[in-house]
């Protein structure tokens, strides 16, 4: 039994439309929901935040002038705070204002009384060396022992480093380098000078203002010249009372005067000397003077 034909399907004659990007679906869709859904969300709730309260920009001027408050707040908190310490500090200036003056005049009350006190006792020095048997040399174990000021004529002799030793170190020659030291003055120079001077006549010798004793010593500390171990700078001022001319020509005829111009023609060393009408000198401080008597006893076998 032979069956009906099947009949074909039956397709519209009307074509469906088709999208002219479909075969860009991704890309497509891609463009079409660029935000994702959760940043999507977010924006909605901040959006309808901004519309339920106030606005951005309001708030941002509130939050200046809060900032603006405090910040006022605090500098007038400090301005008032250094108002209130300002008398406090100024009283504790002028107190210790008022204390270093107090402190400097009764220093300065004290140094008088010392020289008050050293005069009288080169005085009564001198007493009691003419009552105990210094008669008429009295004055002069003074003058030698450099008890007493003294003045008159002398020479007046500096000596100083050679002018390469003064460059570097800001000019303190002390404080270079690089530079023998044959170009500086050093304590067995002055050693030799002063003995020089000792032996040509001089009657008494200061070494910058140092008046110089039978117990003065003449070293050298590092590179420093001590005498009595009180440091002194160049140039070196020696003030010696004498005959003036005849001390001068004695003193650079001599094998230290000749030793001091040998270091000048040699190293560089610079000196100078002169004759001077009126010399003075100011007395040692603390000086003893002491004298001595031959015994009359005899000696035991």
């Amino acid at each position: 039994m032979c069956g009906m034909p099947q009949q074909p399907p039956v397709r519209s004659s009307v074509p469906r439309p088709s999208r002219p990007d479909a075969s860009m679906s991704l890309l497509t869709n891609v463009m079409d929901h660029s935000l994702d859904d959760g940043y999507a969300e977010a924006a909605a709730r901040r959006k309808a935040e901004d519309a339920g309260g106030m606005p951005k920009t309001v708030r941002a001027k509130l939050g200046l002038a809060a900032g603006l408050v405090l910040a006022a707040l605090v500098v007038t908190v400090g301005a008032a705070n250094a108002r209130i310490a300002a008398p406090v500090v100024a009283k504790e200036r002028q107190e210790l204002i008022d204390r270093i003056e107090r402190e400097t005049t009764a220093a300065d009350k004290l140094e008088t009384t010392v020289d008050k006190l050293r005069d009288d006792v080169s005085a009564r020095q001198r007493e009691a060396l003419k009552k105990d048997g210094g008669g008429e040399q009295a004055d002069l174990v003074s003058i030698l022992s450099g008890a007493t000021a003294v003045h008159g004529p002398g020479v007046k002799l500096v000596v100083n480093d050679a002018k390469e030793a003064a460059t570097g170190g800001e000019g303190n020659p002390r404080e270079t380098s690089g530079f023998s030291d044959t170009g500086r003055v050093r304590d067995r120079d002055m050693q030799r000078v002063v003995n020089g001077l000792w032996e040509s006549g001089a009657e008494a010798i200061a070494i910058n203002g140092q008046r110089l004793t039978a117990l003065s010593a003449i070293r050298a500390a590092g590179d420093a010249i001590l005498v009595d171990n009180k440091p002194l700078v160049p140039p070196y001022t020696v003030l010696a009372v004498g005959d003036g001319k005849r001390l001068s020509t004695r003193f650079q005829n001599s094998a230290d005067g000749l030793y001091l111009h040998a270091l000048q023609e040699n190293f560089g060393i610079r000196t100078s000397i002169s004759v001077e009408d009126d010399v003075r000198l100011s007395a040692a401080p603390s000086v003893i003077v002491r004298t001595a008597q031959p015994s009359t006893e005899k000696g035991t076998s």
